[in-house]
């Protein structure tokens, strides 16, 4: 099954268009831009740069993919946008190509949801399976692991890591590194725990929340000696999701949410 291109649609000269794809009424395909099998652009969609988009994606009214950053730095040097397969990017949603001030790539994984007048900035890493509400933004450089839940209205500062299956509550500000697992939320977002109800959707097993809610009391709550040491003496953890927790916070340049002056 070839490509299916409206009538009213510009498609440039060197796009490639894989099989069953759809370019809906008035969008405009740029000549560098790759649609993978399947993908569907509903209409009034803009893909322009360097983008390339896996297989059945589908992309709604108005987006705009692979323009160039509005960062000031950015003098038009060659950059790229790179999809997954299987996301659905709703109306009004604009993600950005990198910069040479990064890897010069801006990335989202498979089986996103982004909804309605969402942002990802230069060169954020989205990973898979996330779900970013109305009006998520995410600045440059920013970091989102896998599973992620970010609510609507919230602001996620430039270089911010925010860990995997971690939640954000909704009109948040975080500017400081989400450990996975965490719950956090708030005009200047806090830490509120573990991530309880994301973790039993995901199916996971008593003994692993235990041993999360565990972790997460030991290096949060508890408040003898510094983060860093705590967090070290969790590296060697034999449950991975601990480790992971604690390789995080190791790897923290901002600080973790709650704990942004610790040692």
């Amino acid at each position: 099954m070839s490509a299916k291109v409206h009538d009213t649609a510009i498609v440039e000269d060197g796009a490639r268009l894989g099989e069953g794809v759809e370019v809906g009424p008035f969008c405009t395909v740029g000549k560098d831009v790759v649609l993978g099998d399947g993908t569907r652009l509903v209409s009034h969609v803009v893909v322009a740069g360097k983008t390339t988009l896996g297989a059945r994606n589908v992309v709604y009214p108005f987006a705009s993919l692979g323009q160039p950053s509005p960062d000031r730095k950015y003098k038009g040097e060659e950059a790229a946008l790179v999809v997954g397969d299987d996301n659905d990017i709703r109306e009004y949603v604009t993600v950005h190509i990198g910069t040479a001030a990064d890897k010069g790539e801006t990335r989202i994984g498979s089986r996103n949801l982004l909804m309605a007048g969402s942002h990802v900035a230069h060169d954020c890493v989205v990973g898979d399976d996330c779900i970013f509400a109305n009006y998520v933004q995410l600045a440059g450089h920013v970091v989102v692991e896998d599973g992620v839940v970010i609510g609507g209205l919230s602001g996620i500062h430039q270089r911010v890591r925010v860990g995997t299956g971690a939640i954000v509550g909704g009109a948040s500000a975080v500017d400081h590194d989400v450990p996975p697992y965490a719950n956090v939320a708030g005009e200047r977002a806090v830490l509120r725990g573990l991530n309880l109800v994301g973790l039993r959707r995901k199916g996971a097993e008593r003994s692993l929340i235990g041993a999360l809610d565990e972790a997460f009391d030991f290096l949060f709550a508890d408040k003898g000696g510094p983060l860093v040491e705590r967090a070290k003496s969790l590296a060697d953890n034999d449950v991975p999701e601990v480790k992971r927790l604690a390789d995080f916070v190791l790897a923290s340049t901002r600080g973790v949410t709650g704990f942004e002056d610790a040692d």
